[in-house]
């Protein structure tokens, strides 16, 4: 016989959707409970993207959630674009109304929300199994799960918010869902590396031989990336070749990639990927149980984010003020977002990528845009617009 309970919104997944999502409905007063199939501690550890728009930055101190990142978190004015063996810096803050960007992991992100959710007596379920939602088209889905201790669980909830990820149980119970999808022929070797930056912001090299990407997370810590072969063994890459590759497509004269000790080394495919519609009856998706970008554009993070303040707001006006007006237009006001985002995630792949047999023409048509976007103001700006961060959303506390 299952346990059961009530809550106002059952949240699937203890991801950053998930977790802020909680955060923000708590701080209107609406409960919730949280359930994740992983452990804390993998939570905690899983490493993924580390760069915040400026509005995601300023979404997060609002809300209560910033002192370790402004203690911690490393601010950019820009990036630089490298080609040709020459490197062109695009200033962000001249380029807009002075907007900039954040290297905060989202590892710091996610233990932060954990803790503020915990520390607030949020109700957060880790490690359980057997997650199921039913009931979607009722006034009362039910979320149901075995906990830690193999007690099964019932959760009678006004609304289900599945933010349980691209392999999660949720989206999949939407019917005549539209799925827009593109693999691209190339993944991403990323490794984490107890070595002091050598570049004040982020370098995209494109390269003959592959992409490659500079980034950080801490002063004393580098976080550095390669393109390869999808299928490509991470075995095949010894720390040795690794540098070895990283100097000669991030080489230019006087200058050169710091080393040292690989704590972290895998392989991640490369996919846009966008579903809609993100509702049906009670249940709404949000982040990466809709859509994937793929990492070039820094899009990920953000957008979930983004997904997750328009629906608080919607369900705030749903459960408190009883208008499902913002509800009933939830997922197009995504999607909107979402392709603007997945359209700039692809242009930045496409034109910094070598696919594997690319003729010389695709080559000169790469460099051309490059050369375009470093030498027009038109061009750096729509890049740097997009980047970090258009139509930044506010989060609204007015009741």
């Amino acid at each position: 016989m299952a346990v059961t309970s009530r809550t106002r919104v059952g949240i699937v997944g203890a991801g950053p959707a998930g977790l802020l999502l909680a955060h923000l409905l708590a701080l209107h007063g609406i409960e919730s409970v949280v359930v994740e199939s992983r452990s804390r501690a993998y939570c905690e550890a899983r490493q993924r993207a580390g760069l915040l728009e400026a509005g995601t930055v300023e979404l997060l101190r609002a809300v209560g959630l910033g002192k370790r990142l402004d203690a911690e978190g490393m601010q950019h004015g820009g990036i630089y674009l490298q080609f040709e063996g020459e490197r062109h810096h695009l200033d962000f803050r001249l380029l807009t109304d002075g907007r900039w960007v954040t290297i905060y992991a989202q590892t710091e992100i996610v233990r932060d929300m954990i803790a503020a959710r915990l520390a607030a007596g949020g109700v957060i379920e880790f490690s359980a199994s057997d997650v199921a939602v039913s009931q979607l088209t009722s006034d009362r889905p039910v979320l149901s799960y075995l906990d830690e201790s193999g007690v099964a669980r019932e959760v009678s909830c006004d609304v289900i918010a599945g933010c349980d990820g691209f392999h999660g149980i949720c989206r999949p119970l939407i019917p005549g869902l539209s799925v827009y999808e593109r693999v691209y022929p190339y993944a991403w070797l990323g490794i984490l590396a107890d070595a002091a930056p050598s570049t004040d912001e982020l370098i995209y090299s494109r390269h003959p031989d592959g992409f490659a990407l500079y980034s950080m997370r801490s002063p004393d810590v580098s976080r550095l990336y390669l393109q390869v072969a999808p299928d490509e063994p991470v075995e095949d890459w010894p720390d040795d070749r690794i540098w070895a590759e990283l100097q000669k497509r991030f080489a230019i004269d006087g200058w050169s990639v710091s080393e040292g000790a690989v704590t972290d080394k895998s392989v991640t495919a490369m996919r846009s990927f966008v579903a809609g519609p993100m509702r049906h009856g009670r249940l709404f998706l949000a982040g990466d149980a809709a859509h994937i970008v793929p990492p070039t554009g820094a899009k990920g993070l953000n957008l979930a984010f983004s997904d997750v303040i328009v629906l608080a707001g919607a369900l705030r006006a749903a459960l408190l003020g009883r208008s499902w007006e913002l509800a009933d237009t939830y997922s197009a006001t995504c999607l909107e977002r979402v392709w603007r985002a997945t359209h700039f995630s692809w242009w930045m792949t496409s034109m910094l990528h070598v696919a594997p047999g690319q003729d010389p023409f695709e080559s000169q048509l790469q460099l051309a845009q490059l050369r375009y976007v470093t030498s027009s103001r038109a061009a750096a700006v729509s890049l740097a617009e997009n980047y970090s961060g258009y139509k930044p959303l506010r989060f609204e506390f007015s009741a």
